[in-house]
């Protein structure tokens, strides 16, 4: 994936997304770090197993393949064939293997025949033993299971986020990240900002604005795609398919795409929320095929030292598009979009240099693939992963009841938003009427705790 050095940063870091949804989640007893224990086989590739074969997990395995080690697919699984065939014929097409150095090293890349290619709920348990790198690109209600059964099997994981949808998949990939961190696996999340120069720099000089004493974060735009309802299809799969509407699968788009953001300024504040308020709707979205979830959000999110994130996502056509944050503090203010630190007068203090941007999606898998090659354990992304996914939610909580939710109590309450079978058969956990309109949240009616 090129990078235009000419665009403005705010520009790029647009291009990035659209680039990504193109190619669009005793045990204990720690290893000793040697390529013996990373690498199977005798050829000495880094084998590879994508769960999850979607736009993003298209993407994912590409940037894989691209990240100038030894790394070879091995292994697919997805729900539903045909997005495991549209993603190998993706992979293996003519600009793939132009991509990747041309056929005959596109074929030395990716080695997946019929037999390592799994579909169903349950294909992710027959790909995961088979490689030695994980790759999470799920609907990311699948992410708490999916990672646990990585981690259990003692493979290095780069997983999408969020990493779950509730409180007590939360917890689950908590549990999971401390045994990642006991068996020196690298973990890496698709918090891509981490990973993106111009952010990273910013981070640097934080200081020369003081204490942060409040921030803005925005993901404003006209929303995703939907994809109705087939004859036949049960409603397991219907929602499979339709995947981003349910809270189950999705976590609505605060946390789906707006978790960035929240990222963001939990990152520079150096913390999480210690609570959370707020309102949110459904103004425009609001037909049978946009399930459960809310087309607009706005949070009031509270840090132990009193500042405040004012959040807010929308997805609204025709209004404002806003991707971006602002932080406040004592003696000036960050603005990522315009990747520049300026005082309270508006003086510029730093400005990144657009010529020194890289593309993050791409950087991720660099580092965390040259890290597993040299077999060092570089990198522990599933706790803050996990703790900037439960932001997100405690957001959704608070805009869906109007009430005041507590970390703590949110974090420890239990709440699971996922079906009792995983089966194209059973009954998701939320169903539609007769009507065939699903129930959603209504703020001052809708209780957790």
């Amino acid at each position: 994936m090129n990078n235009d050095a000419s665009k403005p940063a705010h520009a790029q870091r647009r291009e990035f997304l659209k680039q990504g949804s193109l190619l669009a989640g005793g045990i204990l007893a720690a290893p000793l770090l040697s390529r013996a224990n990373y690498f199977a086989g005798t050829d000495d590739a880094i084998k590879v197993a994508l769960i999850g074969c979607g736009g993003r997990g298209t993407g994912a395995a590409m940037q894989a393949l691209l990240s100038g080690q030894n790394v070879k697919l091995v292994a697919m699984a997805d729900a539903f064939r045909d997005n495991l065939d549209n993603c190998y014929k993706q992979l293996t097409s003519e600009d793939s293997a132009e991509a990747l150095g041309g056929q005959t090293k596109m074929k030395s890349k990716i080695d997946v025949p019929e037999e390592r290619k799994f579909t169903g709920f349950d294909g992710y348990r027959k790909a995961i033993p088979l490689a030695d790198v994980v790759l999470l690109a799920t609907p990311p209600g699948f992410r708490p299971l999916h990672f646990e059964e990585a981690i259990n099997q003692r493979k290095h994981v780069f997983m999408e986020k969020p990493v779950a949808t509730d409180p007590a998949g939360v917890q689950k990939v908590l549990a999971a990240a401390a045994v990642a961190k006991a068996n020196k696996l690298n973990v890496v999340v698709g918090l891509q900002r981490h990973y993106q120069n111009s952010y990273l720099e910013l981070y640097k000089r934080k200081d020369l604005i003081g204490d942060i004493t409040s921030a803005q974060a925005w993901w404003n735009n006209d929303g995703v795609w939907v994809r109705p309802r087939k004859y036949n299809q049960t409603e397991m799969e219907y929602q499979m398919r339709n995947w981003y509407y349910f809270n189950w699968l999705c976590g609505d788009h605060i946390s789906e795409q707006h978790i960035h953001n929240i990222d963001v300024v939990n990152w520079f504040k150096g913390g999480y929320p210690i609570k959370a308020q707020g309102l949110g709707g459904r103004q425009v979205r609001k037909g049978k095929d946009h399930g459960e979830i809310f087309d607009h959000h706005y949070v009031e999110f509270t840090y132990a030292d009193g500042s405040i994130l004012n959040s807010q996502c929308r997805h609204i056509p025709g209004t404002m598009s806003k991707v971006d944050e602002l932080l406040i503090g004592t003696k000036g203010r960050i603005q990522a979009g315009a990747a520049n630190i300026v005082d309270l007068k508006g003086k510029v203090l730093y400005q990144f240099d657009t010529k020194l941007e890289n593309n993050p999606y791409q950087t991720e898998h660099d580092q965390l693939f040259a890290a597993i090659a040299k077999g060092e354990y570089k990198y522990a992304d599933a706790e803050n992963g996990a703790m900037s996914s439960m932001t997100s939610i405690l957001g959704r909580m608070a805009t869906y009841s109007g009430q005041v939710m507590d970390w703590d109590k949110a974090l420890n309450s239990n709440i699971s938003l996922q079906p009792k079978l995983y089966d194209f058969n059973a009954l998701p956990p939320v169903l539609p009427n007769e009507d065939g309109f699903y129930p959603v949240a209504v703020p001052g009616v809708t209780k957790y705790m």
